[in-house]
């Protein structure tokens, strides 16, 4: 698959806006890029912002040599239907649904499929996500999926069976992070700290935390090793943590994501 391949971005909320920047970063020409959009205005704001064409639904599928489905899982069903009369038989179909495995698309159409999870951090290019291969896919499609995911951050395979752990981890993760961070705002003004003053020590200390381990090139165990004196305010904390049995909680919460992942299938 070249740059001048034709692609079809079918929903263009949030992430579908994301995945069109990607898509041009990654050296895909903007007029090679075809939005599907009902809202007339969130259409001609992207054609504007991007340089996009767009079309119907129909006309589009018949064209791409890759469809982007950006669209709520419960619409998914419909979708694939109405694409069904005119899609290109040997394009890409690559879904972003939430919770819709291949061989669902596949009881629609019978054209190759790589399912992909993201998350909302895509959105500032610092995202991170998964996808799994259906049968027949091409190395070539591959290729070109996996080099404009990592447009939008990193980006890793799994077998697909793994998909729901996925979800578990970095497609809810974010909110898990920013549950945290909330907590600590409420509790450094717990303890007489302003309203903005306690939003400021708080983010700032989470993503200085977070650019550390991204940089220095060690573990969490070990940058938290590092803070931690014996008997110092650090071990205090961290053995309130252990009282609460937050690995334990962590890992609840994450099996619970799981398993309603697994529900929503």
């Amino acid at each position: 698959m070249n740059q001048q391949m034709c692609v079809g971005v079918i929903g263009a909320g949030v992430m579908g806006e994301a995945l069109i920047s990607a898509l041009i970063a990654s050296g895909v020409k903007s007029d090679s890029v075809t939005i599907s959009e009902k809202r007339v205005e969130r259409r001609d704001e992207l054609i504007a912002t991007y340089g996009v064409n767009a079309s119907d639904l129909a006309a589009n599928v018949a064209s791409a040599h890759a469809i982007l489905l950006v669209v709520k899982p419960q619409d998914m069903a419909g979708v694939l239907d109405e694409m069904r009369e005119t899609i290109n038989p040997q394009a890409l179909i690559v879904s972003f649904a939430a919770g819709k495995r291949i061989d669902f698309i596949s009881q629609h159409l019978d054209n190759p499929v790589i399912r992909v999870m993201p998350n909302t951090a895509t959105m500032a290019g610092a995202g991170m996500a998964a996808m799994s291969l259906g049968a027949g896919v091409s190395p070539a499609q591959k290729e070109f999926v996996t080099k404009f995911l990592a447009a939008t951050g990193k980006v890793i395979e799994v077998p697909e069976d793994l998909q729901d752990a996925v979800t578990a981890t970095s497609g809810s993760g974010p909110a898990y992070f920013f549950k945290f961070v909330e907590a600590m705002v409420a509790g450094a003004q717990e303890l007489g700290l302003s309203a903005d003053d306690a939003t400021t020590l708080t983010h700032q200390t989470i993503i200085g935390a977070a650019k550390l381990l991204e940089t220095s090139g060690k573990s969490a165990t070990t940058l938290r090793e590092n803070v931690t004196s014996p008997n110092g305010t650090t071990a205090a904390a961290l053995a309130s943590f252990d009282a609460g049995e937050l690995s334990s909680l962590v890992a609840r919460a994450m099996k619970a994501a799981r398993d309603r992942s697994q529900e929503l299938a």
